[in-house]
């Protein structure tokens, strides 16, 4: 059965706003234009820090770029509250080494879903290293990937350090669109793949094919 993410991500909100809690949420952010609806959201509800770690992205002026947009854009966004951020380990090794053996897996394949599991698994440790209540991840918010399965690791990932991961589909309630907008808003260096070097290959082949069929 096909879980209501959104749903359950309200349920924990209403659940913790009626006992009168503000509790501690660590976001993974995979890049500025995915976090911007999440920050938007979720600060309302939670002590916000976002959690920069891609190590998938294995072009440094990529990632340093990606990362100075991230930066940017909570230091422009109008929050309630202070959200902050921390920017963990890079190294692109880390990633290769994962995934050896995979190379050749199509985009949300079985390379994805290791990369996946290596953001999440860092995620959920500074959680607990932090002394965060939740973690959770702006992944969900793309198109392109999968929700349930990214919940599914990310509840794995928790129980290896006791605390717990907060289920999301920022899809959901225009939440890509959101995004979108926001990133057009604040004139976001919007990326069109997601960050390793097969990605970007698998992105450069659709565009060709595009202008091929044009």
């Amino acid at each position: 059965m096909k879980r209501n993410l959104q749903k359950e991500l309200e349920d924990i909100i209403k659940k913790e706003e009626a006992l009168g809690n503000r509790p501690r949420l660590l976001l993974h952010a995979c890049c500025g234009p995915c976090s911007s609806y999440c920050m938007e959201y979720l600060e309302k509800h939670f002590d916000l820090t976002v959690f920069f770690y891609n190590p998938n992205i294995d072009d440094t002026k990529e990632y340093k770029l990606r990362v100075e947009e991230a930066k940017r854009l909570i230091e422009e966004m109008d929050f309630t509250s202070e959200v902050k951020f921390i920017e963990g380990d890079y190294d692109p090794s880390i990633f290769h080494s994962r995934i050896k053996g995979y190379e050749n897996e199509k985009e949300g394949g079985k390379r994805c879903d290791i990369c996946f599991e290596l953001r999440l698994h860092e995620a959920a440790k500074a959680a607990s290293d932090y002394g965060f209540d939740y973690f959770t991840t702006s992944l969900t918010i793309s198109p392109m990937k999968n929700a349930e399965k990214l919940c599914e690791i990310g509840e794995e990932v928790a129980k290896e350090y006791n605390v717990k991961y907060l289920p999301s589909n920022f899809k959901k309630k225009n939440g890509y669109k959101r995004s979108v907008d926001l990133s057009k808003e604040h004139e976001l260096y919007r990326q069109d793949y997601c960050g390793c070097s097969f990605s970007k290959r698998e992105s450069i082949e659709r565009a060709k094919a595009r202008e091929n069929i044009v």
